[in-house]
């Protein structure tokens, strides 16, 4: 069967998220979607794991079921410690079979750091112990490298990882088969590295609110059971892992340089002619993702190796109608159209993925479809995210070329 499913998302008992990061609003809100297949997040909070423990029907399968949607667990922990003479702050997702694995994990863990104290555990732990930790308990287990571009928390981060994958999972590393490309990069610019060639790229929302699950998702046609998925990672197996859904990386928090209390965004040229340091206060800038992608990559840009997993990038349905209409996407008017649409069309995905134009105009003001029908043509304009600020994206005229900014022609 074909499905989306998005693996990394937080609970309300994470930092800086929304009360209603529950398990009944992400059930309503994934069906609002098309999102069969949900990560659980957090399963390593002790009160997140009892209403997980209490709301699930258990299909035997490694999955989980609430009100018709599919849930696998998952969880998030932050990894920050010394190592040869440097700090490093390394954020990995965990999969795991059963709940009974998820107790051993968190007993162990809680050994190590206090696991109540945030849905994403701080734990002073080396991600190659950490992976040692997971395998040994359960080596169905899977352990993906969260956003790994992120400056400051991430296996590649800028001011805060590794140039290679080896030095930071040492004689784990050959258990880690699948990678997590986060906001500020698509699966096009990790393309760029010769040694993520055997690596499945995986993309995922983050999300901190329900109403932006699936803002990244993954696309599978195979069996809707844990083994089966792990096994279409673990092979990159493209008859079963047909694309992912992504972000234009150029929204993301960290795509460009810059310093974001000056307001000063900078690509990597600038940066250089900079000295790394911003043209108003002189202290060092956040060095982005596309700028350290540039720096490890060993290919050109637009190479394209054989038998990678495709991609599309969109904009959420929300924030489309929100810029037609001109207001914010936290406006009471966007959510009721937004629901308004649903209704008529099935799901958000369904509108933005698959009906045509002759079936979007028959429910939807002609701008708004022009909207989507430019998105799905990559016809926005884009001015980069960097130091923490999203990018501000917008949607281009009909009457447009492929018009992406400047910022987006000039990415690496």
């Amino acid at each position: 069967m074909e499905f989306i499913a998005d693996f990394h998302i937080h609970s309300k008992y994470s930092r800086a998220t929304s009360r209603d990061m529950d398990v009944r609003h992400l059930a309503e809100w994934a069906k609002l979607k098309g999102i069969t297949l949900m990560g659980t997040g957090d399963f390593t909070h002790h009160l997140w794991l009892e209403e997980l423990k209490h709301s699930f029907e258990d299909c035997g399968n490694g999955l989980f079921r609430h009100a018709g949607v599919y849930f696998m667990l998952t969880a998030e922990v932050s990894s920050i410690y010394s190592k040869n003479g440097r700090s490093y702050r390394i954020h990995n997702l965990i999969f795991s079979p059963s709940f009974k694995t998820v107790d051993k994990i968190n007993e162990r863990l809680s050994r190590i750091g206090n696991l109540a104290s945030d849905g994403r555990p701080i734990l002073g732990l080396d991600a190659a112990e950490l992976a040692r930790i997971i395998f040994d308990i359960d080596e169905n287990c899977m352990i993906i490298p969260a956003h790994i571009w992120t400056p400051w928390f991430s296996l590649f981060g800028s001011m805060s990882g590794f140039d290679k994958i080896q030095d930071c999972f040492e004689k784990q590393t050959d258990k880690i088969f699948a990678l997590e490309t986060g906001l500020s990069s698509d699966p096009a610019m990790n393309w760029r590295l010769s040694a993520l060639d055997n690596f499945t790229l995986i993309s995922n929302s983050d999300s901190h609110s329900p109403q932006k699950i699936g803002r990244e998702a993954n696309i599978f046609n195979c069996s809707m059971d844990y083994k089966t998925i792990r096994e279409v990672l673990k092979n990159k197996d493209r008859e079963k892992f047909l694309y992912t859904i992504e972000f234009f990386p150029e929204e993301g928090k960290y795509h460009y340089d810059g310093h974001r209390l000056c307001g000063v965004r900078l690509s990597p040229e600038e940066t250089k002619a900079n000295n790394g340091k911003c043209p108003k206060c002189l202290k060092p800038v956040t060095v982005g993702v596309v700028n350290r992608v540039e720096k490890l990559a060993d290919r050109p840009l637009g190479y394209v190796p054989e038998n990678q997993i495709p991609f599309k990038n969109l904009i959420p349905l929300m924030e489309i109608i929100a810029q037609v209409k001109g207001v914010g996407t936290a406006s009471i008017n966007v959510e009721r159209e937004y629901r308004a649409y649903i209704a008529k069309f099935g799901t958000e995905f369904d509108i933005l993925l698959k009906c045509s134009k002759e079936e979007l105009l028959k429910g939807l003001p002609p701008k708004l479809v022009d909207g989507i029908l430019n998105v799905r043509a990559g016809k926005v304009a884009i001015k980069a995210g960097f130091d923490g600020e999203y990018g501000i994206i917008s949607i281009a005229d009909n009457k447009g070329q492929d018009k992406k900014t400047e910022q987006q022609l000039n990415l690496f």
